[in-house]
């Protein structure tokens, strides 16, 4: 059983060696060392394109060219108390923003996924139309966790994070996560659907199900942890 084992790692590593220098061809959205294509259907190796993103800003701005997101570049400010670089102001794609926000690379690239293959087939599925706003309440803040004085610094302390507070429809109606998540009707299986989206495409996800204090907002964050509550 051991050498079968191993006889099987040096399978998949040939096959991994064989694709990354060429001699099999692969369709881009199966080969792992292609770039993310935002707009292909997610897959397993989705996850793991997102993370070969962090430390590659080559490699997320070609992710981010198929995005269709609106963004600026801003300068950098390495000296800062909350440093950030490679920072884009995100302004809105087919869907408004209630306010531009900044957003590190990956965390642009996330949400451009979240808006493709998670919101709009939510909307669709149970309302039949298009999401055309996202409300949010904001992603840099330079501090720690919760605000506390001692602690680890938040993800939106190097814009990383998203509080996203609710949506508007195409009929001009809005679903508030504070309003609307603790009622058993449409609206909060809407919410519901869109936080299990969120959570193949983001690290964290934290809704009104984690705790009080995000009781109005999805807390969406690309960091090194894994959480979806």
């Amino acid at each position: 059983m051991r050498f079968r084992g191993w006889l099987l790692l040096l399978i998949i590593a040939s096959a991994g060696a064989a694709v990354w220098r060429g001699w099999i061809s692969l369709p881009p959205q199966w080969n792992p060392w292609a770039p993310l294509d935002v707009k292909a259907e997610p897959n397993l190796l989705t996850r793991y394109k997102l993370m070969r993103l962090r430390d590659d800003p080559q490699l997320c701005d070609q992710a981010l060219s198929s995005s269709g997101l609106r963004v600026t570049r801003q300068a950098d400010s390495p000296d800062a108390k909350c440093p950030l670089t490679d920072t884009l102001r995100v302004q809105g794609s087919d869907v408004a923003l209630s306010s531009s926000f900044l957003a590190s690379c990956r965390l642009a690239v996330s949400f451009a996924l979240f808006e493709h293959h998670a919101l709009q087939p939510a909307a669709q599925a149970v309302y039949g139309q298009a999401v055309t706003r996202v409300d949010h309440l904001g992603s840099f803040a330079c501090r720690n966790v919760y605000s506390r004085e001692n602690g680890r610094r938040s993800q939106h302390a190097s814009a990383n994070a998203l509080d996203i507070a609710g949506f508007r429809l195409a009929d001009g109606r809005t679903i508030s996560v504070l309003k609307d998540w603790p009622k058993g009707n449409q609206d909060a299986a809407f919410l519901r659907q869109v936080r299990d989206g969120a959570c193949g495409l983001f690290s964290v996800v934290l809704s009104p199900d984690y705790n009080a204090a995000h009781r109005n907002h999805f807390h969406v964050d690309v960091g090194p942890w894994w959480v979806c509550r």
